[in-house]
């Protein structure tokens, strides 16, 4: 019988979690169990840690986090045909979702539940370091772009269609749903316009954006709505502080779309140190941030809508995404495994750090543990 660790959050604002043993994971006939071999630091991760309680008050304690992972499955569910013991694997937890609840499916143990929608098999030639940074970030940039109730592109291929001939603004193309949303969008056909600091504009335009814009210059709503004079828009992503406000601002004066989907965290600051106190700041501000933005929306006529990673596991996209473009994509070099991973410990005791780590400020990559 297999033994199973994991980093547990024992009580509400826990600090720092306690390496100690947990319940070997018993699937259902539609999930597998992966050995983890690398794990992902996320900002919710230790938003949630600190302040979990308040926005997820259905979570039960001690809790085990973590969406990101990747490692090699040891056991699959009687329905699983996809999937066979040894496959290399990355898959996104849906642990903390209000109809999951299920502390098995955290990333941050020995050995995780994932569900099969939710994961991808991965070449044999890409590290699970580099395979971990995805699962959340690629998730939730696929949900914001293709689901009904959001930006309702059309779904990637491989190879990437024909140009549709209009563009998404991807609002923070650095981050970590910024980098897949713009291959993402690429991929689909749609010319993307998206922002970030100077020293990523190489980095984003990598990944597939055809114009850049500093996030931090103060006529960068001027200089986007003027970029985008003749542009039929797709809509906007929007990922990063004030983000939302400044993406209505654009599709207000442009033609097209006007949908902002709105990612989970936006008030985050989008570079640079985030301590207790600008925790405690946005929590007290969100309130009159939200108040601010419903105005804007029913003043110029732009819609929006929160997207979390999880939004695709109950339709054909998390198939289509995990299942079909991405295990191709990544075999054929066409998509790529970023933001780069920067591995800041070996072992589940060294989590904790990671998120320390992380909620000082992190750009254009992404923290991870090897286990």
């Amino acid at each position: 019988m297999l033994t199973n660790q994991a980093a547990w959050i024992t009580q509400k604002n826990a600090i720092p979690m306690v390496v100690k043993s947990a319940p070997y994971p018993n699937p259902k006939a539609n999930e597998i169990i992966i050995k983890n071999g690398a794990v992902a630091i996320n900002p919710m991760d230790w938003m949630l840690q600190l302040i979990g309680h308040l926005g997820f008050p259905w979570i039960t304690y001690p809790a085990i986090f973590g969406a990101d992972m990747a490692g090699e499955v040891v056991e699959v569910g009687s329905e699983i045909t996809r999937f066979a013991v040894g496959d290399r694997v990355l898959a996104v937890s849906t642990a903390l979702d209000p109809d999951r609840n299920n502390h098995a499916e955290g990333a941050f143990q020995n050995y995780s539940i994932a569900v099969e929608n939710l994961v991808s098999q991965i070449p044999v030639d890409l590290p699970f370091e580099n395979a971990a940074v995805l699962p959340l970030g690629l998730a939730t940039a696929a949900s914001g772009l293709f689901l009904e109730d959001f930006l309702n592109l059309r779904w990637p291929t491989i190879p990437s269609k024909q140009p549709t001939g209009k563009t998404v603004l991807i609002w923070g193309g650095s981050t970590s749903v910024g980098s897949n949303a713009v291959q993402l969008a690429a991929a689909a056909g749609y010319e993307v316009v998206s922002t970030s600091s100077p020293r990523n504009f190489e980095y984003v335009k990598k990944l597939g954006a055809s114009q850049m814009f500093d996030y931090n210059s103060k006529t960068v709503v001027k200089d986007i709505i003027s970029a985008l004079s003749n542009k039929e828009m797709a809509g906007a992503m929007a990922i990063g502080e004030d983000s939302v406000g400044l993406c209505i601002d654009i599709l207000s004066k442009t033609k097209g779309t006007k949908f902002v989907t709105e990612i989970g965290g936006a008030n985050l600051p989008k570079e640079g140190s985030v301590g207790i106190l600008t925790v405690v700041r946005l929590v007290f501000t969100m309130f009159s941030t939200n108040l601010s933005v419903r105005y804007k929306k029913m003043r110029t006529g732009v819609t929006g809508k929160f997207v979390w990673g999880s939004n695709l596991k109950k339709t054909d996209l998390g198939n289509a995404i995990f299942g079909e473009f991405l295990p191709k994509a990544l075999a054929e070099k066409r998509y790529l495994a970023v933001p780069e991973p920067e591995v800041v410990g070996h072992g589940l005791e060294d989590v904790q750090q990671a998120m320390d780590l992380q909620r000082r400020g992190v750009s254009a990559k992404k923290l991870v543990v090897k286990l």
